[in-house]
């Protein structure tokens, strides 16, 4: 499957409001949920989950919102984002919930959202990694002072790559 593809994807999903999009294809699969789906009444609105997993026979599957006497579906076996991981020296590692282009501030002329040496309360934005033209907002899960910030503006990362190393 090519960006092109996706895009019309996404595109279909968003025309149709479809809440749910699974898709099986060369043994790779395609699963993609909207925030706040109502499948999920008990959970907190979740960003739209993109996974792949081996498959071995290509199907098509496309779930419109579920009536809410239906129970709940299962969830796919996605790995779940990486939060914050504390090392043997008491410093805690931010690392990449998805795969996208790692940036420091929220444009090219202005200053970064933190730097080395910067204190940072839970929910302030360390930085934001861009993923599909969509700019996802990268928060502190905790309070803490600036280490490390492991990439450079600008460049590509990786789900679970360490962004920035705090000092709790």
């Amino acid at each position: 499957m090519n960006l092109k593809e996706l895009k019309e994807i996404l595109q279909m999903l968003d025309d149709r409001d479809i809440t749910e999009f699974e898709i099986e294809e060369e043994g790779k699969r395609l699963r993609i949920r909207r925030a706040g789906a109502p499948h999920a009444p008990a959970a907190a609105p979740s960003p739209i989950v993109i996974s792949t997993a081996p498959a071995p026979v290509p199907t098509l599957v496309s779930t419109a919102p579920a009536p809410e006497s239906a129970a709940p579906a299962a969830p796919a076996a996605a790995t779940p984002a990486p939060g914050p991981e504390e090392s043997a020296n008491g410093l805690t590692v931010v690392k990449s919930p998805i795969v996208g282009t790692f940036y420091r501030s929220p444009d090219p002329n202005s200053a970064p959202f933190v730097s080395v040496g910067d204190h940072v309360k839970v929910g302030q934005v360390l930085c934001i990694i861009e993923a599909m033209k969509l700019m996802n907002e990268i928060e502190a899960e905790v309070a803490g002072e600036i280490v490390k910030v492991h990439h450079d503006n600008g460049q590509p990362v990786q789900y679970g790559e360490p962004l920035f190393t705090l000092r709790p």
